[in-house]
Formats: C-alpha cells, sequence, structure tokens
C-alpha cells in the first residue's frame, strides 16, 4: 500500500476533527483522540498543525468554505434556474453529513466563548469565511439584501430546527414544507411524526418542499 503523502495525511487530518469537534466541541475535544482516529501519534500531529487552536480554525473553515464551493458549483450547474432553489438544494444537500451541521454550531460556540474570554482574533478568521457565504448568496440574488437576508436567515433556522433534532413531522418544519428529513447527532435517521405515528412515504425525503418554502 502506497503511503500517503503528508498534504493526504494533512486531510485525513482535518476530516478527524470536524468529526471528533463536531461532537465534543472545542473545549471537550483532545488532540489526542483526533490523533488516534487518523492513527498517527499526537507528536506527527503537531508537525501538521502547530497546536489544537490551528487544527480547530483549519476545520471549521473547511465547512464554511465547502459551503460556498457547493453554492458556487450548483449556481454554475443551472444557470437558468431561480438561485434560491438552487442554492437551498445545494445546501440541504450538505447536511446530509450530519457532522458538518454540528461543526458548524460548535465554531459558533467557541468563537462566542472567544469573545467573552477577550480573545477577539481567534474569530477573525471565521468571520471572513461566513462573510463569503453571505456575499455568494448575494451576488446570486443580484445584490438584493432583503433576499439575501431572508435566504441566511432560512439557513439559519434549518441548522437550529436540525441541531435540536426536531422531527420531520413537527409543525415547527410547516414553512418548509411541513416535513423535512432529519437525523439525530449519532446520524440515525428519526422516523416519527410529532405525534408518534410513522410518517408516510412522502414524509422524510421532501426537500422540494423545503426549498419551495424559503424566500424568493
Amino acid at each position: 500500500m502506497a503511503r500517503m503523502s503528508a498534504e493526504e495525511r494533512r486531510e485525513s487530518v482535518v476530516r478527524a476533527a470536524i468529526s471528533e469537534f463536531a461532537m465534543g466541541g472545542y473545549a471537550g475535544t483532545s488532540t489526542e483522540a483526533i490523533a488516534k482516529r487518523v492513527g498517527v501519534s499526537q507528536p506527527y500531529l503537531f508537525r501538521l498543525f502547530k497546536n489544537k487552536r490551528e487544527l480547530f480554525l483549519a476545520a471549521s473553515v473547511r465547512c464554511l468554505e465547502e459551503t460556498v464551493t457547493a453554492f458556487s458549483g450548483a449556481l454554475a450547474e443551472r444557470p437558468d434556474a431561480p438561485p434560491k432553489d438552487v442554492m437551498a438544494e445545494a445546501y440541504l444537500g450538505l447536511l446530509d453529513d450530519h457532522e458538518r451541521l454540528l461543526m458548524q454550531m460548535q465554531t459558533y460556540v467557541a468563537v462566542a466563548s472567544a469573545e467573552a474570554a477577550g480573545d477577539h482574533e481567534f474569530g477573525e478568521l471565521i468571520r471572513g469565511e461566513w462573510v463569503a457565504i453571505w456575499d455568494r448568496a448575494s451576488l446570486a440574488f443580484g445584490g438584493d439584501l432583503e433576499a439575501t437576508t431572508e435566504f441566511m436567515s432560512s439557513g439559519m433556522l434549518i441548522n437550529t430546527l436540525a441541531t435540536l433534532g426536531f422531527p420531520g413531522g413537527h409543525r415547527v418544519w410547516a414553512g418548509f414544507g411541513g416535513q423535512f428529513p432529519q437525523q439525530t447527532p449519532d446520524g440515525h435517521e428519526q422516523g416519527r411524526e410529532e405525534d408518534g405515528r410513522q410518517p408516510d412515504e412522502s414524509a422524510g425525503a421532501s426537500t422540494a418542499g423545503a426549498c419551495d418554502a424559503l424566500p424568493a
């Protein structure tokens, strides 16, 4: 078996970091756990990233960058489709990876904690990447501030409801078509309506309804 290059190993470390930080957060995750997941020693890990802070930022930036990439790629593939629908579908596709969602939420917590402790530098890079997502959406909407704000607001509501684990049939999803595919933090599909009944076949996969409900 061919040995991994340093860049390939770095990539595997970032992916492992996303998985570990997503569940444990910045404070609750050790570099030892990340190194163990990759199958390397801690000294080797610190040859790639000088400390946990740098590794967390790399993982956070990766998740945010991939959102911009997903939007741009989807818009390029479907230039004649409504940008709202294109970007919404692309984002819902990203949320199939539940760790990506949790990593995003952990990032906000880490930045808020750093700010509260007087460390304003920690969040600068993250804020810059988040602004890049906003700018990509704004460009797609032709600079329409209201459309951009409503689209991004809907995305953050989706993040919140999905992170809290509301099942697809719950009334809080009504504005997104009434149903929404949902996963628990361990990645298992939730399959019950709000009242405990099993949903019908249309209940679990109506991303189209969610997209239609996003603001124009």
